[in-house]
């Protein structure tokens, strides 16, 4: 499985500001089929970004979704609504999402169910906040948020991703250091392993949390990093292109 270079724009880029950095993005990256690069924007944006990406070979993602198919959840958008728009990949559970909005596992566990229903592919967000890292909690924190998410889906961990992002280096400039982010990913694909012995390591384990160009190469050393999810490093397509070429 190729690894995956996902950029997350969060609350940035009007219309015209996406179909001027892809229009960019699209002339650094000549060769996209040697990795798989996604592109996350906001929501106003995947129209735009849609027809512009068709064919090229690079994916396009959203930053979130309902669990319903449709219904009264004013300001929510489903994913059959993203599935139109050609998006194959949704974040859940980003600690944004958890810590800003208030998201609880309970309610990213249903979004995980329905990805898996109606063929999204989730790439699934968890992580610890710096008190539970400095409380030595890492991998407890993440443990339940892993098995809450997939409680009673786990024969299906080989159709999601998962991207550990440590809270305390989401853009703060100081991103965990590569020999962390591996303790982790082995410790997350050590937990889906015993989940599902069947997965086969299908389900690539993502780092995010403050990469940047100069960074980037460091963490993808490493085999146990299967991509990486960037965000405000993205947000400028030349910066992006050299995070995707960087291993």
């Amino acid at each position: 499985m190729r690894r995956l270079i996902a950029a997350n724009w969060k609350m940035n880029k009007t219309v015209k500001e996406t179909e001027e950095y892809i229009k960019k993005f699209l002339k650094f990256v000549e060769h996209p089929e040697s990795r798989e690069i996604l592109i996350c924007p906001p929501f106003t944006s995947l129209y735009v970004a849609s027809q512009l990406l068709q064919g090229t070979g690079v994916k396009l993602g959203a930053q979130n979704c309902h669990y319903e198919k449709g219904g009264a959840y004013t300001g929510e958008i489903s994913i059959p609504m993203l599935q139109e728009l050609g998006c194959e990949y949704v974040i859940v559970g980003h600690s944004e999402r958890r810590h800003i909005f208030g998201e609880t596992d309970e309610l990213i566990h249903k979004k995980i169910v329905a990805c898996l229903e109606m063929g999204m592919r989730p790439i699934l967000c968890v992580g610890e906040k710096r008190e539970e890292r400095e409380a030595r909690m890492t991998f407890k924190v993440i443990e339940t948020q892993i098995k809450l998410a997939l409680a009673g889906v786990e024969e299906h961990i080989d159709k999601i991703d998962i991207a550990y992002e440590p809270v305390w280096a989401i853009g703060t400039g100081t991103p965990a250091t590569p020999e962390n982010a591996v303790e982790v990913h082995t410790f997350i694909r050590n937990l889906l392993n015993e989940l599902n012995p069947n997965n086969e390591g299908k389900t690539r384990i993502l780092y995010g949390g403050s990469v940047k160009p100069d960074n980037a190469k460091e963490f993808m050393k490493y085999d146990a990093i299967g991509g990486l999810l960037v965000g405000t490093a993205s947000l400028d397509p030349e910066s992006f292109s050299k995070i995707v070429y960087s291993f």
